[in-house]
């Protein structure tokens, strides 16, 4: 029971263990709406179409453990494995969709025959028609995923460009991711915002307090300038008087000359 536990804790080995459920369970589902088309009973109806319900539905958890054990399988595959291993996964990421529509029209079909019964002819046709388009698209994707461990199987090399399609398909989203992530949500924005509309509020009375202090400093600087002009005209004044009084007192203290005519040798 330990080793049992231990094995379905392992997505691959779960990948493994119900792959087969969207193929041969829808295979058997599809078998089984040919048979309510020709016998025409409400009962075997209704009983395919929770048989093609149950097959189709399958696919979702088939896909989500395949696509947890994608890295240790990959890890153990050799080159081409992992080559194959690429192409299954690009075609089950393209075509899983084919398998909601199915299940989604199924339940819809049970409860339309068991509402009203003469529906249940056409509808029987319909969910043939796309579970069989349903149960080829199955084959395809797992003809892809048993060429990864299996070499017998490889008749042929595996197709280059989906795998570098794939390859360039997982950069793309661990690039999202990574963006995602480095990328602030909105409320980390919206505060950040505010935060530079408050700093921004406050920053003008600063701004307005610092014009008016450099208009009183130029207003003082002014003042200064004018009153260093009416020093310098002082000075000027004052420097032309000074000059014009030098001469006449030169003058007046000058000593009389003396004529040398008037005194005799």
């Amino acid at each position: 029971m330990n080793i049992l536990w231990k094995h379905l804790s392992d997505p691959e080995y779960l990948h493994i263990l119900i792959n087969p459920m969207p193929v041969y369970g829808l295979a058997i589902g599809v078998l089984a709406l040919a048979l309510a088309l020709i016998l025409r009973n409400q009962r075997v109806t209704i009983a395919a179409l929770v048989l093609v319900f149950v097959s189709a539905l399958s696919a979702w958890p088939t896909y989500h453990y395949g696509e947890a054990a994608y890295d240790r399988v990959k890890a153990m595959s050799d080159p081409a494995g992992e080559q194959w291993l690429d192409e299954h996964m690009a075609r089950g990421e393209k075509m899983i969709w084919l398998f909601y529509v199915l299940a989604g029209v199924a339940a819809v079909g049970v409860g339309a025959v068991l509402k009203w019964p003469r529906t249940s002819f056409a509808i029987t046709v319909g969910t043939l028609v796309l579970g069989g388009a349903t149960l080829g698209t199955g084959g395809y994707i797992a003809y892809a995923g048993g060429h990864v461990r299996h070499k017998e199987f490889r008749f042929e090399p595996p197709p280059q460009a989906r795998a570098e399609e794939h390859r360039h398909h997982a950069d793309e989203h661990e690039h999202g991711e990574q963006q995602k992530a480095e990328t602030p949500p909105p409320a980390q924005v919206k505060h950040a915002a505010h935060e530079q509309t408050q700093q921004t509020a406050g920053e003008q009375p600063k701004a307005e307090e610092d014009r008016k202090q450099l208009e009183a400093s130029r207003l003082q600087l002014e003042a200064s300038r004018l009153q260093l002009d009416a020093s310098r005209k002082q000075l000027e004044a004052a420097g032309g008087a000074s000059a014009s009084a030098s001469p006449s007192a030169s003058a007046t203290n000058s000593p009389p000359e003396h004529k040398h005519d008037e005194h005799p040798h």
